[in-house]
């Protein structure tokens, strides 16, 4: 069985969204302990990019700070390294192709493996474009996470079927950021996938609030968070890891 799927072995999971460097490693070292401290089940790291088209504001000017304080694909890796130290959470990697490309998809991927990286979040390639990484993922044991969106439609069974670690479902058209409201008919889009996989689902883009966390893991397994964290970040810099692990409590708590 996946090491991602321990994370929701134990009521719904909490999962944040954490840019690697910024403002610096050290921070995100601090952070990612506070948080796994206060309740978080699974970590998804983002490697910078400068173009993360994913993204909405909060987070691409994460990616920015990070990428002009000199992080790169190496020292990240060095990061993973020393957290693996003590934290036995399941860890995912989420960054872009060309940053994969660019490294070498092979000597990448076979990295995540020897570090401890679990899976690997790609948002940038569809579904049906992932055998550049799924043989390598596959050999090298890191799970290559799919999306479902509100726009899959036709393709939501076909995408659950072939699923490994856990679904990422995106609440809401558009780039992540947070939102007053999540509209879209979520409750839909997750019979189809309950009746095509027992992998765990977890809802993301938009979440911010403990009610809307609890909302979007009533139907699903879990949460995910990254801008409301990221604005954590922004507003407190090398301060930051009290106030993330403080609400990483609120948030879990609400889950559970």
């Amino acid at each position: 069985m996946s090491k991602i799927q321990n994370a929701f072995k134990n009521g719904k999971a909490f999962i944040p969204f954490i840019t690697c460097g910024d403002p610096d490693l050290e921070t995100t070292a601090a952070v990612v302990r506070s948080a796994v401290e206060n309740g978080a089940d699974l970590i998804e790291l983002g490697i910078p990019f400068s173009d993360p088209t994913a993204e909405g504001p909060v987070i691409q000017e994460a990616n920015i700070r990070a990428l002009s304080g000199g992080v790169n694909t190496e020292k990240i890796f060095g990061l993973v390294r020393e957290l693996r130290k003590d934290i036995t959470v399941p860890i995912v990697f989420m960054t872009y192709a060309n940053v994969v490309f660019s490294y070498d998809p092979e000597k990448f991927i076979s990295i995540c493996s020897e570090i401890g990286i679990d899976g690997l979040v790609l948002p940038d390639i569809p579904f049906e474009e992932r055998d550049d990484f799924l043989p390598l993922c596959r050999k090298y044991g890191v799970d290559l996470i799919s999306f479902i969106a509100p726009t899959s439609k036709d393709r939501i069974a076909m995408i659950a079927k072939e699923a490994e670690g856990f679904l990422y479902v995106v609440s809401s058209l558009g780039v992540t950021g947070t939102r007053s409201e999540i509209t879209t008919d979520l409750e839909s889009i997750m019979k189809i996938i309950r009746e095509n996989t027992d992998i765990p689902c977890a809802i993301g883009f938009g979440i911010s609030t403990p009610e809307q966390a609890k909302k979007m893991a009533d139907i699903s397994d879990g949460a995910i968070v990254g801008s409301a964290i990221i604005k954590l970040l922004a507003q407190y810099g090398k301060e930051a890891p009290c106030h993330v692990g403080q609400y990483v409590n609120s948030m879990k708590s609400a889950l559970s």
